[in-house]
């Protein structure tokens, strides 16, 4: 019969909340995103986005907390057996000297990647977004539409994909960061 124990253990949150990370983070990047660009006529891919990207980055930003909370640490010697018995785990082992660089680092970008497209980004994007969608009205055609454009959807197109371009490599900061971390989770665990 399976112990209960891995359900008293950080450890077990920890390695489930970089998994949950990584997993949303290469699906929504790789897979849902384009497949979604690609099916999907322009307005309800934009519709789509809009719903899909807030919880997107409220989890991309609340797990890598999970993971500061729940660093493992290192294995006390002669506990084997018994996983609970580490020293300097949870946040506090991150301050460590010893940490600092390969684990609270990458955790730190990958909240900082994430909560930038929480609080900053995603909202301005949507913002220029919905600017764009009225100057389509003003202008009598949709900002892809061949042909000249105003001076003002030029100018909201330029700054959507700033935005976008902001964001999107913000995303790949935090990937980078998570992929990074991949190694270091191999050698504690």
């Amino acid at each position: 019969m399976p112990s209960l124990s891995s359900f008293t253990d950080p450890k077990a949150y920890h390695i489930l909340s970089y998994g949950t990370l990584l997993g949303s983070t290469l699906f929504q990047t790789f897979l849902a995103g384009p497949v979604a660009f690609w099916c999907l006529p322009r307005p309800q891919f934009s519709t789509l986005q809009q719903k899909i990207f807030p919880p997107f980055f409220t989890s991309q930003t609340l797990l890598p907390i999970i993971l500061a909370l729940t660093w493992p640490g290192e294995k006390i010697a002669g506990a084997a057996g018994i996983g609970l018995l580490r020293k300097d785990a949870g946040w506090r082992g991150l301050l460590e000297d010893a940490n600092i660089w390969p684990a609270l680092l990458p955790i730190a970008l990958m909240f900082g990647t994430a909560i930038s497209n929480l609080v900053v980004l995603g909202p301005a994007t949507t913002k220029v977004m919905r600017e764009r969608k009225g100057q389509e009205t003003r202008d009598g055609k949709k900002y892809y539409d061949p042909g000249e454009k105003s001076a003002e959807m030029q100018r909201l197109n330029s700054s959507f994909s700033m935005l976008h371009g902001l964001s999107s490599s913000s995303n790949l900061v935090g990937l980078g960061a998570m992929l990074f971390y991949a190694a270091v989770l191999a050698e504690k665990l």
